[in-house]
């Protein structure tokens, strides 16, 4: 798979230099995603990586446990987009905690809403 918007890692992993254990979690991650083409969420699921799907279109999130950073992928053909990373308290703060709140695309951008009062 092909990785978009990757300079959300690159911005990450620069903020977090001095966590040599949480690059590699990250780099490992991002290797993962790219020697594979998930069909499905199930064959996602059986590579054992920690992750959740958040929204029919293919959007996942990934949690680097360890480091409580988590990370939400796009999933779309061969091409898997970043989002979204941040660690679980940037997620608090930006999706309330909450799974039905989450990030969709709109006009190229991605904007916040509620799937309970939002399609």
């Amino acid at each position: 798979m092909r990785i978009i918007n990757s300079k959300l890692f690159i911005k990450y992993k620069k903020k977090n230099i001095g966590n040599t254990k949480l690059l590699r979690a990250i780099d490992s991650l991002l290797s993962e995603i790219t020697n594979n083409n998930w069909k499905d969420r199930l064959e996602l699921k059986n590579t054992g990586i920690d992750a959740d799907c958040v929204h029919n279109d293919g959007f996942f999130f990934f949690n680097i446990d360890s480091h409580r950073t988590m990370i939400l992928i796009e999933f779309e053909d061969e091409d898997a987009t970043a989002v979204w990373i941040g660690s679980h308290k940037d997620y608090e703060l930006t999706f309330k905690n909450n799974k039905n709140t989450i990030l969709v695309p709109r006009h190229n951008r991605y904007r916040l809403v509620d799937r309970k009062l939002s399609p």
